[in-house]
């Protein structure tokens, strides 16, 4: 990858009660599974979740051990910076964030850690870069 593209990741500024900053999708459904969404945002929610689900590969489904934190700690996905449509399908997982106060930064790396998954929109890595999990 040339140096100026940088891998993208979604994440919670603040550290989880596992001990990682979770991801835009972990962040969202937890909302979701709390029943915090209006019947607006869980179409939304649910139709986004879907989208990915029918065209973006699941890592955990690949490889069951890649968020395993016995295995890989603190395992944490980033987009490549090549996956338009993937990144761009992140804007109302965001929105629904910030609509209920949660705070979701963008962090950018051109070195996310020691890559144990790769496919053609993401990797996830384990390192210092992430701090995180999805």
């Amino acid at each position: 990858m040339p140096p100026s593209l940088r891998h993208i990741r979604f994440q919670s500024p603040t550290r989880g009660p596992r001990g990682h900053h979770p991801g835009v999708f972990g962040l969202a459904n937890a909302l979701a599974g709390e029943g915090r969404l209006s019947p607006e945002e869980w179409t939304i929610w649910r139709a986004s979740n879907d989208w990915y689900d029918a065209h973006f590969p699941n890592p955990a489904a690949v490889d069951p051990t890649v968020y395993d934190p016995a295995v890989n700690p603190g395992a944490a996905a980033w987009f490549l910076p090549t996956a338009a449509e993937a990144l761009a399908r992140v804007a109302p997982y965001l929105r629904i964030l910030r609509d209920h106060g949660v705070p979701c930064v963008r962090l950018e790396s051109a070195d996310p850690g020691r890559i144990v998954y790769a496919d053609a929109y993401q990797v996830v890595a384990v390192g210092p870069a992430g701090h995180g999990s999805t």
